[in-house]
C-alpha cells in the first residue's frame, strides 16, 4: 500500500488518514552546494530519509508522506545564481498554507522533516505559530542535524563541517554517486573561528552569515575524504534515528 498522501482519492483520504496519523512533509533545498555537488543536496537527502523512514515504519506509526517541499529559506546563498529561495514571509506563509490543508483531515500531527540548516530556526518558528493557529501537534526532525545547531562534525572539520562537508557529501555519494565531482572537492574550513569559546559555529552565540563570507567556493567543511560506503552507514543510522523519533511522536501527548 502506497503511504503517499496524495496517491490517495478524495474519499480514501476521510478512510485512511485518522487521528493516529502523523503527515510528513519533507523540506530541502535547492542551493549552491560548492564545485563538487549539485544544487539537489538538501531536497534529495529529505526526500530519500522521508522515503526511507515511511517505507520502514510507516505500518507501524501510520505514516504519510507529502510531496517534498524542494524550494525554501535559502538566502545565505543568494549571491550564486541558480540558487532558489524563498523568504522568511512567504516560508512561513507556505507552511502555514501546509498546515491549514493536513487540519482539514483527521490528522493531529505534523512533523517537518528538514534536510536544509538554513530552515531550522524559521521551522521551529511555524511549528508553535502552526500549533497555535490550527491545534495540529508539531514536530521538527533532521536525517542530519547540522553542526551549527548542535550536531556532529568530525574532528579533521574543527565541528565545522556545516555545508557540503565531509558527512553530506559521503552521504550524497551514497545517493547520487553519478552527481558528485569530488576531483574538485577541497578543504574549507574557516579554521580562525576554532580559538573563539562562544562565536563559532554550534557555539552558545550564534552569529548571522552568507556561506561565501567564509570562502569564495561556497562549501563550508572538508569534503576530500568522503565515500560512498561512509555516507550508506550514514544514511542507514539516520533512518533508524528517525523511526525511533517517529516511534515517540506517534504517541507524543505533553507528557499527559
Amino acid at each position: 500500500m502506497s503511504r503517499h498522501l496524495e496517491d490517495l482519492s478524495g474519499p480514501e483520504i476521510g478512510e485512511k488518514i485518522t487521528e493516529t496519523s502523523v503527515i510528513i512533509q519533507p523540506i530541502g533545498a535547492v542551493e549552491q552546494h560548492g564545485p563538487h555537488l549539485p544544487l539537489a543536496v538538501d531536497h534529495v537527502i529529505a526526500e530519500e530519509a522521508a522515503e526511507a523512514v515511511v517505507a520502514e515504519f510507516g505500518d507501524a506509526h501510520d505514516l504519510w508522506l507529502l510531496p517534498t517541499l524542494s524550494v525554501s529559506k535559502s538566502n545565505e546563498h543568494a549571491w550564486s545564481a541558480g540558487t532558489l529561495w524563498l523568504s522568511a514571509t512567504t516560508m512561513l506563509a507556505v507552511l502555514d498554507d501546509i498546515a491549514r490543508s493536513v487540519s482539514t483531515t483527521r490528522a493531529k500531527r505534523l512533523v517537518f522533516l528538514n534536510g536544509h540548516g538554513g530552515n531550522s530556526s524559521l521551522l521551529n518558528v511555524a511549528c508553535r505559530e502552526i500549533r497555535l493557529a490550527y491545534g495540529l501537534k508539531t514536530f521538527l526532525v533532521h536525517p542530519f542535524v547540522p553542526a551549527d545547531h548542535g550536531g556532529e562534525s568530525p574532528e579533521a572539520e574543527l565541528g565545522m563541517g556545516i555545508h557540503g562537508g565531509h558527512q553530506e557529501t559521503s552521504v550524497f555519494m551514497h545517493l547520487r554517486p553519478d552527481l558528485v565531482h569530488l576531483e574538485k572537492a577541497e578543504r574549507a574550513v574557516p579554521a580562525g573561528l576554532d580559538a573563539n569559546k562562544h562565536v563559532k559555529f554550534g557555539g552558545m552565540t550564534s552569529f548571522g552569515w552568507l556561506s561565501n563570507d567564509f570562502f569564495p567556493e561556497g562549501h563550508i567543511g572538508d569534503p576530500t575524504g568522503a565515500t560512498a560506503q561512509e555516507g550508506k552507514l550514514l544514511f542507514e543510522a539516520a533512518v533508524r534515528l528517525l523511526g525511533e523519533q517517529m516511534a515517540e511522536i506517534a504517541v507524543f501527548d505533553f507528557g499527559r
